[in-house]
């Protein structure tokens, strides 16, 4: 139950609504008057710098006009007293007398003397010092490890092995490239993951396997045909060695001798070869990854260094007996043998085709009998 607003309480609104508009205006006046006294001053402060500019501009016109003046007037004295000079100096050369010859002798001497600009120097060569790595992390090398959709189990257990066995890598999931293609979308992967190197494996109608690895983003890369794969759990080889250690990398001599698999040898101790002091690194060497070319292909193969020693109290006792006559004889007479014994996973390599980009690129090698 609200009553309706009487005539009364009309008139007073309308009274409070015309004192507020009366406000505004004299609120608008007195900032336009403010607005006009600031626009006097800038007015007046611009007009005072133009004139100090103006004075000054004036005072440098006259003093470059004395300059001006006493240089003219140097100019003449000196004109003045070259003329002077130049009688005098013909006067001299008549009275000279004439130059002996030891003078003549001892100048040709100080242009015969070769000076320190023209003399040639010999070049002095510093003896190489011997190489003492402190071991820490310094070469900080990472690799990419990644595969394509639609890898058989066979090859997908291979890329866990060789995850297993290269500590320094960054995994990532099944690739789906899309539109982009294989190669720029391993190189946004590997920038993301900041790797300089990447190993990509790839099947093809769930048969053919193929390792694409390299360098990223600027190459070079290497492609190759895959056969011949045994896992580790497929082998059940009796060797063991320690999770993260560093392998020595053993190559044919061929690696040394053809141009293309020196390339190759590059490419694969940056793929394989652990860092030293890398953090998931082990500071031991207990295995070697050898690299053997034959038949235009390459077998890898994992071994486990192992040294056979005394199992029981009888061996020891017959490596006492031959220790007595030889303590200074090296390990082999003493009876400690060194052996190999494979670990895997092995598999067979045939180069396709060697680019100087990464995916793509110039092609430094093609494997003429390659048949896909």
């Amino acid at each position: 139950y609200f009553e309706r607003p009487t005539i009364q309480t009309q008139t007073m609104a309308k009274k409070s609504i015309s004192k507020k508009r009366q406000r505004q205006q004299k609120e608008e006046e007195a900032q336009k008057v403010q607005k006009e006294e600031a626009l006097k001053v800038q007015e007046e402060e611009e007009e005072a710098q133009t004139k100090k500019k103006v004075k000054d501009t004036e005072a440098n016109v006259e003093e470059t006009e004395e300059i001006s003046e006493e240089e003219e007037e140097e100019d003449e004295g000196e004109t003045n007293v070259e003329e002077d000079t130049d009688a005098e100096m013909v006067e001299a050369e008549d009275e000279v007398p004439e130059v002996t010859q030891d003078v003549e002798e001892t100048e040709e001497a100080e242009e015969t003397e070769p000076t320190p600009e023209t003399s040639p120097i010999a070049p002095t060569l510093t003896p190489a010092r011997p190489f003492t790595s402190d071991g820490k992390y310094r070469n900080k090398q990472r690799c990419l490890l990644l595969c394509s959709r639609g890898v058989t189990a066979r090859y997908r257990h291979l890329l866990e092995d060789l995850r297993t066995f290269i500590p320094h890598n960054k995994r990532d999931s099944k690739l789906d490239p899309g539109e982009q293609g294989i190669g720029a979308a391993v190189n946004e992967i590997a920038q993301v993951k900041s790797c300089n190197s990447f190993l990509f494996v790839e099947c093809r109608k769930r048969q053919d396997c193929y390792f694409t690895l390299g360098h990223t983003p600027r190459g070079p890369s290497a492609r190759f045909l895959v056969n011949n794969v045994h896992t580790m759990d497929e082998l059940r080889l009796t060797g063991n060695c320690m999770r993260g250690s560093r392998p020595v990398l053993n190559f044919d001599e061929s690696f040394e001798s053809v141009p293309h698999l020196r390339l190759l040898k590059e490419l694969f101790i940056d793929v394989f070869g652990t860092p030293r002091g890398h953090p998931k690194s082990k500071p031991f060497v207990d295995r070697i990854m050898g690299f053997y070319y034959a038949d235009k292909k390459i077998w890898v193969r994992n071994y486990q260094i192992i040294d056979q020693q005394a199992q029981n109290a009888k061996d020891a006792h017959a490596i006492k007996k031959q220790q007595e006559g030889a303590n200074s004889a090296p390990d082999s007479i003493k009876g400690i043998e060194t052996n190999l014994v494979e670990i895997g996973p092995r598999f067979v390599m045939t180069p396709i085709r060697i680019f100087a980009g990464s995916f793509g690129g110039q092609t430094l090698y093609l494997n003429d009998d390659y048949v896909s």
